[in-house]
């Protein structure tokens, strides 16, 4: 095979160069040279693309390789896609590569993202996500840590399936690799503005240029507003607003000698209202809370979805920065390189968490966190003229979360409470006479002290975790066509917990089986001696006294009886009536840890493996076959439904140490252990190309994270499974006109889930992955006149098909009183009405003066297809549905210059 050099110390195959195809997206589509801005060039690589090249070139295996001869399932947007899409930052992108989903749902914060249907939660700060996500090389541990809307984006890879051979311990889904441009040592920029409905506006910009012949420098920064496209119906204000900014600087050293250096420094800050929640399929409690004076959407009424009410401002903010250092030192035909990075982030949010304009219960899943991480890579790679190449290199993580988030009840909750309780009994008890009857058992005066305003949970947990890892990647190449890589990558995770959570619901902390114990004695009691004293009815307290007065003995055997018999049903709801008040037992108090049961960490270690086989048959077609393995380290609980595990749970009640009302749950969850078998076929001619692959994909032990209606339940699904067909096209119709399409097919299903919060849901489809995804797209890009001024028409459509949102509604579980059996049939039955498809057009029309003027008018979902992202149980709201709204149409127009 022949070698190219491009820049340093790059090679490519020239015979793959002619067909390097835009894969998997018709982002890559819009790019023909990767960028229109010819004068920047390629990430580390020197490359400056002619107009009409169709090369890309990618580092998805930590080389630069074009993406036709790169044996990855990847898919590559382009800066002028982002660009022309007005994607604002990485949530956007599911609109452009159908394998992608992103949700965000909770908050501003609470992002997450999976590819091929596999993904975690984003609801848990404790939940590191199984897609991992780099800027410029460096690991960002939480998705909330890339939200910017980055001015000098070169391109953004979505490595698809197990990546962690060269990525690390949380790539066991796949990867979103953000590269930014490298300061340039000609003086060059752009600024951009934009303006569109909801008050939106954008203005961001960047310049670039040389310090000294060794130095070059660039500069970034913009914010990114927009009134919200929901209403708050309680005090007018906008909630899903968009309140964003950031400054990014960079620095880089190259003299031409082995030695480059690269620094980068950035900081972004959000301050947003998020997330509005419309109540989907209201129950009977809507008529308890609009008693007190609260309101609550009502979806039926409102199908615009545009109105929301709250009585908590549900504030979000997060601050974002760090700096990073990257050293490339060439000797000989060694490249050895240094990533340094240092990153804080500081998260913090008001929400509702009833939903209602009652002000009944507010607080947050996430409160308040810091995370502060640190990580360093080194690694060398080879750039032989031999059949031999290889990279080796080390990693370490540090990093500590200190996490803090509350729920307390408002004013509007005794009454609330009352209602519910009043319901609950058939009018028999009420708030005040449950108090009157715990005081009498329990000798305590509980007068208005149950569900009072200011009491709640009030939750502090840190997380320290450190990680290394080794890994490496040998290419051999068999013939001049055949190549064999061989990958693997040891990972050691150690994580620590120490909690600090106090629970101040005065009813939460009552143990009813005691309570009940005692009133099933004093009921016993009294008909027994009734009974003995041939009264036709229980004896009173003086009747007992004298009764056991004259008669000791007697009494005391009666008394015994009595005493075993509620020894031996006070757990009986059959028995003790007082078992029937254990769901307003709304915030039971949580075990601590570390404790005498529960270290409260975890020591674990992995191999990861990869082998593929990438054989050229024709210089513009080429195929692969691989095999490779991933991991993802165990996660701890991080909320306030942090509880023990059932084993540990019945250790301390055992040894007598579980705190009062302790639950048991999910502490932690096990590591994920993912595998892939996957076929690729990739092609490019003159006119088309065309990239097919075929995969089985499963992830063992996958860390789901369920929402029931009062608390997330994080379990371990047995074994997720999918299949998968993928297939892009393009065809270059003219030197103007591209059309291409992306297509995913997926048949995700659980192998085995026995233990899932709805039920065994082993051999059932894995809700939310939909089966068929696609994006048709087209750009028209034509000059127009002899100064070289030129229009851009560019349109994609982005297409799911039905999809069921949630394998079930908790709050719909049938519960037989006496034996405690569970019927998850209902909770299945109701969750199957609410699917989620998806028809999204966006659009853009572009004139692009030849002095480097751009004038854009621009709609995304313009549709305005409108759906619900998820739905979930409504809070203490009985059988109510609630739901997360997509975002509606939003347009604008929008004028850029490039210097």
């Amino acid at each position: 095979m022949k070698f190219n050099t491009f820049g340093r110390a790059a090679t490519v195959r020239t015979s793959l160069l002619a067909g390097a195809a835009a894969l998997a997206l018709p982002a890559a589509a819009q790019a023909q040279a990767q960028d229109t801005d010819a004068d920047f060039d390629d990430e580390g690589a020197g490359i400056e693309a002619p107009v009409n090249s169709n090369v890309i070139v990618v580092t998805a295996t930590k080389r630069e390789q074009t993406l036709q001869e790169t044996p990855v399932a990847v898919s590559v947007t382009s800066a002028e896609t982002i660009e022309q899409a007005q994607i604002r930052d990485v949530s956007d992108l599911a609109t452009v590569v159908p394998s992608l989903q992103v949700s965000q749902n909770q908050s501003s914060f609470a992002t997450s993202y999976s590819v091929r249907g596999f993904g975690t939660d984003g609801n848990n700060i404790g939940l590191e996500p199984s897609v991992a996500m780099f800027v410029d090389g460096v690991y960002r541990s939480r998705a909330v840590s890339q939200i910017s809307d980055l001015p000098d984006i070169q391109r953004v890879e979505v490595l698809r399936g197990p990546q962690s051979t060269l990525f690390g311990k949380n790539a066991s889904a796949g990867v979103i690799s953000i590269v930014t441009k490298e300061p340039q040592f000609d003086f060059g920029g752009m600024v951009e503005a934009s303006y569109g409905n909801y008050d939106a506006m954008v203005v961001k910009g960047f310049v670039t240029g040389p310090i000294s012949d060794s130095v070059a420098f660039s500069a970034g920064a913009g914010i990114n507003k927009r009134d919200g496209f929901l209403t708050n119906g309680a005090n007018g204000e906008d909630i899903n607003d968009r309140d964003r900014w950031f400054t990014r600087g960079q620095l880089l050293f190259d003299n031409g000698g082995p030695l480059r250096v690269r620094v980068i420094g950035d900081y972004d800050k959000i301050e947003e209202r998020c997330c509005g929640v419309l109540n989907v399929a209201p129950s009977a409690e809507i008529g308890a809370i609009q008693l007190l004076g609260g309101q609550v959407n009502d979806f039926r009424n409102n199908p615009d979805g545009d109105v929301v009410f709250t009585d908590v401002d549900p504030i979000n903010e997060v601050e974002n920065y760090g700096i990073s250092g990257q050293i490339d030192y060439e000797f000989g035909a060694l490249t050895l390189t240094s990533i340094t990075a240092y990153r804080k982030t500081k998260l913090a949010a008001d929400q509702d968490v009833d939903f209602t304009s009652l002000d009944a219960v507010s607080g947050a899943n996430i409160g308040d966190a810091d995370i502060d991480t640190f990580t360093q890579e080194l690694r060398i790679a080879s750039d032989f003229d031999g059949p031999l190449n290889f990279l080796v290199g080390g990693y370490y993580f540090d990093e500590q979360v200190d996490t803090s988030d509350q729920i307390v009840y408002g004013n509007g909750f005794r009454p609330f409470a009352n209602l519910l309780l009043q319901g609950a009994t058939g009018g028999t008890q009420t708030v005040d006479t449950l108090e009157a009857t715990l005081s009498a058992l329990n000798g305590t005066d509980y007068t208005g002290q149950f569900f009072a305003a200011g009491q709640g949970f009030f939750n502090n947990i840190v997380q320290d975790n450190e990680a290394f890892s080794i890994f490496g990647n040998v290419d051999f190449e068999i013939t001049d066509r055949l190549v064999l890589t061989l990958g693997a990558n040891y990972t050691k995770d150690k994580k620590q917990i120490v909690t600090n959570s106090t629970s101040t619901d005065v009813f939460s902390n009552i143990d009813l089986v005691a309570s009940g114990n005692t009133a099933i004695f004093a009921q016993g009691l009294a008909t027994q001696v009734g009974s003995l004293l041939s009264l036709g009815r229980p004896a009173t307290q003086a009747e007992i006294g004298a009764f056991a007065g004259a008669n000791p003995a007697a009494f005391a055997q009666v008394s015994a009886g009595v005493q075993a018999f509620a020894d031996a049903n006070d757990t009986d709801p059959a028995v003790n009536s007082l078992l029937a008040l254990t769901p307003f037992q709304f915030l039971p108090p949580l075990q601590n840890c570390p404790n005498a049961v529960e270290d409260c960490s975890t020591d674990d270690d992995d191999w990861s493996w990869n082998v593929r086989l990438a054989y050229e048959v024709t210089p513009t077609l080429n195929v692969y076959a691989s095999w490779a393995t991933g991991y993802k380290a165990p996660s701890f609980n991080l909320s306030r439904d942090s509880r023990p595990l059932p084993a540990d749970f019945a250790a301390l009640q055992a040894q007598g140490l579980a705190v009062t009302n302790l639950r048991p749950g999910t502490r932690f969850a096990n590591a994920e252990n993912s595998e892939v078998y996957e076929v690729g076929i990739k092609g490019n001619w003159s006119r088309a190309a065309a990239n097919l692959t075929f995969f089985q994909q499963s992830i063992e032990d996958f860390q789901a994270n369920t929402f029931t209606g009062t608390s997330f339940i994080l379990s371990n699904a047995g074994k997720q499974e999918t299949f998968g067909v993928e297939f892009d096209g393009q065809f270059y119709a003219s030197d103007s006109l591209t059309l291409s399409v992306a297509m995913t097919y997926l048949d995700a299903q659980y192998d085995s889930f026995v233990a899932s919060p709805v039920g065994d849901l082993s051999g059932e489809p894995v809700a939310g992955v939909p089966e068929l995804s696609a994006v048709l797209g087209a750009q028209y890009n034509k000059e127009i006149n002899s100064r070289g001024d030129r229009i851009i028409l560019r349109g994609d459509f982005a297409y799911s098909s039905p999809v069921q949102m949630v394998n079930g509604l908790t709050n719909f579980i049938v519960v037989d009183p006496a034996t405690g059996a569970r019927d998850f049939g209902p909770a299945r039955a109701a969750a199957a009405a609410y699917k989620r498809e998806v028809n999204n057009l966006n659009a853009s029309f572009t004139y692009a003066f030849d002095m480097g003027l751009e004038l854009s008018v621009w709609a995304r979902n313009l549709l305005d297809d409108r759906y619900l992202t998820t739905v979930f149980p409504a809070v203490a709201q009985g059988q109510a549905i609630s739901g997360y709204p997509n975002q509606p149409r939003t347009y604008g127009v929008a004028a850029r210059f490039r210097f």
